[in-house]
């Protein structure tokens, strides 16, 4: 359904919605998407002999996130690394050492001196980094090999100019105990963030990260409690959400998911019934979550619709909707993320699908996208050469976007 207003404040948009099981309400219902946009401070000098490996949130990051709040607005921030092993990229801004808290606690402050809310947003790539980037091998379920020889990671290490193809460096699998330290880890990053003044925080389950890697059958290949069926692949999500939910309060805790990705080579199949295991068991034992976030069925970072389409056909998903999931979770807050914008998103809310809608790129270009949408007003194109630093200029095409009145 779609339906055409004069102007988007009388659009579902732009009514508010209760989140946080009644603690906390939205004016509107556009939602900031988590993005990285790799613009950190590095801890120390970077050198060949002495890489720097931690990143922390500075001026340019706390003016970027305060240009895009909004009074009564969901902002969820970019994926953000609980561990130093868990860091998928450079230019990234964790959340395990002191300066990186005190980085994103003024992050936090100043988009609360707009009124807006800002939930965190943490991130482990167990797989899908390479040693030269955290110092340590990577993680996964399996040591499951990268199955394209020619797959790069992104950035060249420091001092080479050559990309390296992740299977040069396969991971090694997670023991049971590492497992349960990676799992505190989350737990000790969730709590500080809450501590500096983040309203919740969402585990980022999806795009073929850590969470996602143990629901995915070609990469989890473990024969214990945590793989070798879909209910026993969904162990470590469950676990980890139960942890989290015990330290901060299940009220304060969220979950992305993307069931029909193909992101760092996530391949599984069975994807209906390890999913709808998963959303069953986390309607069941944490009913009351904050909100839940899904990436569209045909939405990928990598393939256009016409390419997604042809896997979606051969697992005989081409149909595929989320509205299975909106069933199982009921009442719970249901965000959706890929693709919308100032053409397609009328009428959504209304229909009952999703209760609000995530904006990434568009954020990037638009630092005042809702009162575009609200108002009807053109959206400025995003340059998405800029969408992954570091950089050397970290403010172009990052917070130098003028606002529609500019």
């Amino acid at each position: 359904m779609t339906i055409h207003y004069v102007d988007g404040r009388h659009s579902g948009l732009f009514q508010p919605l209760t989140i946080s099981n009644g603690h906390i309400t939205l004016e509107h219902r556009v939602v900031h998407a988590p993005l990285t946009r790799n613009r950190g401070e590095p801890l120390h000098p970077c050198t060949p002999d002495h890489p720097n490996r931690i990143w922390i949130p500075g001026d340019v990051v706390v003016e970027y996130y305060s240009q895009r709040a909004t009074k009564g607005g969901l902002i969820i921030s970019e994926g953000i690394p609980p561990s130093l092993e868990s860091n998928g990229m450079p230019g990234v801004p964790g959340l395990f050492i002191p300066e990186q808290a005190q980085g994103w606690k003024r992050v936090v402050d100043a988009v609360h001196a707009k009124g807006g809310i800002i939930f965190c947003q943490l991130w482990h790539a167990g797989r899908a980094t390479i040693p030269q980037m955290t110092g340590s091998p990577a993680v996964c379920p399996s040591a499951s090999v990268w199955d394209s020889p020619a797959e790069c990671y992104s950035h060249p290490p420091v001092g080479s100019t050559t990309p390296v193809p992740y299977a040069n460096h396969p991971p090694i699998e997670m023991t049971v105990e590492h497992i349960q330290q990676t799992i505190g880890d989350y737990c000790r990053a969730a709590q500080l963030a809450m501590q500096i003044g983040f309203d919740g925080v969402e585990i980022h389950a999806g795009n073929g990260y850590l969470p996602e890697q143990f629901l995915s059958s070609n990469i989890n290949k473990r024969q214990d409690a945590y793989g070798g069926s879909p209910e026993r692949r969904c162990q470590f999500v469950f676990e980890l959400m139960a942890e989290v939910a015990k330290v901060i309060g299940e009220h304060n805790l969220s979950i992305r998911l993307s069931p029909f990705g193909l992101f760092n080579q996530a391949r599984g199949e069975q994807r209906l019934e390890t999913w709808s295991h998963l959303c069953e068991g986390l309607k069941r034992d944490l009913p009351l979550l904050s909100y839940v976030s899904f990436i569209e069925p045909r939405y990928e970072q990598i393939f256009g619709y016409e390419e997604k389409d042809k896997f979606l056909e051969s697992w005989g998903l081409l149909d595929v909707t989320l509205d299975r999931f909106r069933q199982i979770f009921g009442s719970t807050p249901f965000f959706s993320a890929g693709g919308w914008d100032d053409q397609n998103s009328w009428g959504v809310i209304e229909s009952g699908k999703y209760d609000a809608l995530l904006y990434g790129r568009y954020f990037t270009s638009n630092p005042d996208l809702v009162r575009r949408l609200k108002e009807k007003l053109p959206l400025a194109s995003y340059d998405r050469t800029r969408f992954y630093g570091p950089f050397e200029d970290k403010t172009f095409h990052y917070t130098d976007y003028p606002a529609v009145e500019q």
